[in-house]
């Protein structure tokens, strides 16, 4: 039986500190210097595994039951393209769940790096109509025919 990849090792690392609620675990996984980018949100991104801490110690604080699955993962050299599901319930007794990709670059057997594509779940918005409307700027009730 061979020994798994650096990336996929750490992904159980992560995966397993995450649901074990263990935030310096968690952080350990990470790289002094990580970069996270979250490209839909571009401000939302930043630098530092004491910034991954701090998001996990307030997740973990707010969602005291959350618990995350990895549904898919594929490999390329140092980098790990992963699909997630976290689920649980906030403080305030409402539904958390959040599904999406993070890409991550593994480096030196730590994450120096991530693309973060994880969004909360929503079923409120309307259909795949609805968001093309509201993507071009367009009323998704409006009854405008295109002219010919």
């Amino acid at each position: 039986m061979g020994t798994a990849a650096p990336a996929e090792e750490v992904l159980r690392q992560l995966l397993t500190a995450l649901n074990a609620h263990r935030p310096d675990d968690l952080a350990a996984c990470f790289s002094r210097d990580y970069l996270n980018e979250t490209p839909a949100h571009p401000q939302r991104g930043f630098r530092g595994r004491d910034q991954v801490r701090k998001n996990w110690l307030e997740i973990f604080s707010q969602v005291p039951d959350v618990r995350a699955r990895v549904q898919r993962t594929a490999t390329q050299d140092d980098t790990l393209w992963t699909e997630w599901e976290m689920a649980g319930t906030r403080r305030d007794g409402a539904p958390f769940l959040m599904r999406g990709v993070v890409i991550f670059r593994v480096t030196d057997g730590l994450v120096s790096s991530a693309r973060f594509y994880l969004e909360p779940v929503e079923d409120a918005s309307g259909d795949v109509n609805a968001a093309v409307s509201r993507v071009l700027g367009r009323n998704p009730d409006s009854r405008e025919e295109a002219a010919s």
